[in-house]
């Protein structure tokens, strides 16, 4: 009886839809935990990582088959990237406005964001490579990956610190706007959208859509001007 146990669990954990239905349910359950008590700690994507992460542990699903059955969400990635262009759509006549001041802040929070994590580094005395690898922390995984592998990085470890970037930017991003009193949602979706790439911008689109559409936005130029500037600088500066 325990062989016919061990077999249906076995079946039920290696099915494609088990590691799928997993992520979703953790996702929506740390949603539900932060909206209920609004715990900086218990920020959606971080929580939700560290359930998917004890599941796997526990049931013994290895990392490959746990990428091969949640293909279908990196696949739909796509598209919703494509519809954050709805906020900013909404938002054009705003956007056109602040094209110049955008585009400063784009540059110079650009340039701190990526210098500073440089400058720590080289601090902490990382060497080359990982130094390579920490550079487009602050844009969006595929990105990072392709970047820092052109660069001599580690794209695998690329994807680590953009999660770790995003998740300590919506953790730590609204909090530190308020205390500076930047209360513009302008400013404040530019912020979270440059720093903290695609975690920031659903923080902001949670503050409300003229946010948001200021995060997409910052995240977008950011992932066009790291891909396009950073390798040109490097090639210079290194």
């Amino acid at each position: 009886m325990s062989l016919q146990w061990a077999a249906a669990w076995a079946a039920i954990v290696h099915h494609p839809l088990f590691a799928l239905g997993v992520t979703l349910a953790a996702y929506q359950l740390a949603l539900k935990a932060f909206e209920a008590t609004r715990w900086v700690v218990l920020q959606p994507v971080l929580l939700s990582v560290l359930v998917v992460v004890g599941v796997l542990a526990l049931c013994r699903i290895e990392l490959a088959e746990y990428q091969h059955n949640t293909e279908i969400m990196g696949i739909l990635l796509g598209p919703a990237t494509v519809a954050l262009a709805v906020p900013l759509y909404l938002n054009l006549r705003r956007i056109r406005q602040l094209l110049w001041p955008t585009l400063a802040t784009l540059v110079l929070g650009g340039t701190f964001a990526t210098g500073s994590g440089l400058l720590l580094g080289a601090w902490l005395g990382a060497d080359q490579p990982l130094l390579m690898t920490l550079a487009p922390k602050s844009v969006t995984s595929p990105i990072a990956m392709l970047v820092a592998e052109q660069l001599g990085g580690v794209p695998g470890m690329a994807a680590v610190f953009v999660l770790i970037t995003g998740v300590v930017g919506a953790i730590v991003g609204p909090g530190l706007l308020t205390l500076l009193k930047v209360e513009a949602p302008e400013a404040r979706g530019l912020a979270l959208g440059i720093s903290a790439h695609a975690v920031g911008t659903s923080v902001a689109l949670a503050e409300g859509e003229t946010c948001g559409a200021f995060a997409a936005l910052g995240m977008s130029l950011m992932g066009v001007l790291t891909a396009v500037a950073l390798p040109l600088a490097i090639s210079l500066f290194v």
